[in-house]
Formats: C-alpha cells, structure tokens, sequence
C-alpha cells in the first residue's frame, strides 16, 4: 500500500471503520459519571472530587488498577445507571468511527453488591439496542467471570444470568491474572460450551505463555484477550497463526499496568511481522488513558515502523476476529476498502 504523511495517516486512523472486541463496560465509568451516579444513588466515595479520583489514576499493577475499578463500580445500583454508563461509551465509539463492538461486562462485581443480575444485564442491552437504532453501531455483551473468585462462584453466576441468556453472545474470564489460571475454570467453561456460548479468556498479559496454552487447550478459548506474552514461546506464536486465532491487544492498558514500560517498547509491531490477528482495544479508557482511537494514535506516534498496511491489517483484524455474522463482517470490509480508497486517490 502506498504510504502517506503523517497527518493523513492520522486522518485515516480516526476514520477507518473498525470493531472494538476488548472493552470492560465497567472501565469507561469516567470519574464525572462515577459523581453523578454516586450523588445520585446516595453512594459516599473515598474521593473527595472528581479531581482527587484522577490523580488516583497512577497504577503500578493490575491489582492496584483492580482495587480502583472496583470502588467505581460501587456507584452503579439501577438499570438506568448501567444503561447509561453504556451509552456514554456508545457514544465515543461513534465518534472513533467504530461499527460492532463486543462489551465485556462483570456481573459478579455487581451481585456480591446485591444487585440483581437482571438489573445488570437488562440496562446494559437496552444501551446495546439503542445504539444499533440511533448510532448505527452493532453491539454484544460478553459475560465474564472474575478470575479471583471461586469456579462454584461462575457456576452460580452463569444459573444467574441464563434467563437472559438471549442478551449475551458468550463468556469471557478476566480480573487478577497471577495464580489464578485458566484451567480453574475448566468445568464451567465446557458448561458455557455446551450451552453454545462463545469463549474469549485473558491470558499472558502479567500471567506467562502457559495460560495461554492452558486458555486455548483446557477452555477452547476462540480469542485470547492481550496475549503480548506469546512470543516467549514460539511453538505457541505457530499455533496462533496457523488457528488464527485472534489477540484483543491493548497498547495504552499495556503501559499503564506496566506491561510495557514505554508504548515505544511495546511489540505490537513484533505480534504482526510474525503474522498473528491482532487487534488493538481500549481495554479500560476511562482509567487508561484513551478510546479507541486514542490507542491507535498513540500507537502509531510511539511506533514509526506502523504503517497503512498495518493499519488495514488491524482493522481488517477486528472484523475478522468479532463474532458478527459473515454478511455482516463483509459489510464492514468493504466499508473499509472505500475509506482506503479514498486516501491513496
């Protein structure tokens, strides 16, 4: 593909059509929102401003990420407020020209709070439905188990939320990494299987290459959330490519858990040159820097050697890697060819 200057390849970074496959609903709660929703709802936060729960923002690890995220979501207690945390996310993705995304959301932060799970779910596909009608965006819910609890725990979830379970595509299993890996939830994953559900899982992000053996082997995982840490092991980067099976990276979540030290550091570059399907998400942007688009720009500042190629692979990455219908994907792909189109004329 033809290169182009800076400021056009910025141009078409914004622009392209793209899918969001890795994003925490309850991580684009911005501290404004987490206000209004505590004033609300009578809920007293350790924040003394919206200010002072910024300059929380300085994480050293996942955990320490985790312990602030989680005192966000404490605020969340209604149907109206999940569907407007959701739509306030709809909304950026719209303006980062993003057309399907796939939310990942966390019932169990919510029900060990004594929400129902039908207050969960009911809100967040009502954002989901309105987004399709008014912003024109695809959008799924993926239910994911925090990977601290118990298995019997994500049993008694997944019995939870099955009378809904025309609301949500399949599962995911997030939250603390470190001595929690995936194998854990063997049972409940070949249960979701059976029940026909979609299966993504994060792995080798602090956690090493085996858990992402273990997510693809022992969970059949069809998509690996982050994964930067496959490359440590070749035999597993050969699998990944001949399976293609996808990578949900997350380069400024990457840096601010300190993954990487520096974006520059990042190997982004290295996970495509090797012929491996990633995609590039914003993970948790209220608390990580940045949407969508915030993670391709910065990306692209922070590597040159990123090109237009690449930003057609990562894009054309994202369809292929969603679980949208076939019809639907090819859509989007010729949508995308006429914005690439449009910039080499």
């Amino acid at each position: 593909m033809k290169e182009l200057p800076r400021a056009d390849l910025n141009a078409l970074l914004r622009q392209m059509p793209k899918a969001e496959l890795h994003m925490h609903v309850e991580g684009s709660l911005e501290p404004e929102l987490i206000f209004r929703l505590a004033q609300r709802n009578g809920v007293v936060l350790p924040y003394a401003s919206v200010e002072a729960l910024r300059a929380a923002y300085a994480f050293t690890s996942l955990q320490s990420f985790l312990d602030i995220y989680y005192a966000g979501a404490s605020v969340l207690l209604k149907q109206e407020d999940f569907f407007e945390m959701a739509w306030a996310y709809f909304e950026r993705a719209a303006a980062d020209s993003v057309v399907h995304t796939e939310i990942f959301f966390d019932p169990q932060t919510h029900t060990d709070r004594g929400v129902a799970i039908e207050t969960v779910i009911v809100g967040l596909a009502h954002a989901c439905r309105r987004a399709h009608a008014e912003l024109g965006i695809s959008a799924r819910l993926i239910l994911c188990f925090l990977r601290h609890l118990s298995e019997d725990a994500a049993f008694a979830t997944l019995e939870q939320a099955l009378p809904y379970r025309d609301q949500f595509i399949g599962v995911g299993l997030d939250s603390s990494e470190r001595g929690h890996p995936p194998e854990k939830f063997a049972r409940v994953f070949a249960r979701c299987r059976e029940l026909g559900l979609h299966v993504v899982a994060h792995a080798g992000e602090e956690g090493p290459p085996a858990y992402i053996w273990s997510a693809l082997e022992v969970l059949k995982a069809e998509r690996v959330d982050h994964g930067v840490r496959c490359l440590e092991d070749p035999a597993l980067v050969r699998r990944l490519v001949a399976e293609r099976v996808p990578l949900t990276v997350c380069p400024l979540s990457n840096v601010l858990l300190r993954v990487f030290d520096t974006l520059a550091g990042h190997n982004l570059p290295a996970l495509l040159d090797a012929g491996l399907c990633v995609t590039v998400n914003s993970d948790d942007p209220a608390y990580f820097g940045g949407y969508l688009n915030d993670n391709f720009a910065a990306t692209f500042d922070a590597l040159p050697q990123l090109n237009v190629a690449h930003a057609y692979a990562l894009a054309h990455n994202s369809f292929e890697a969603s679980f949208a219908p076939t019809a639907a994907k090819a859509r989007w792909v010729a949508a995308l060819d006429e914005v690439f189109a449009r910039f080499r004329s």
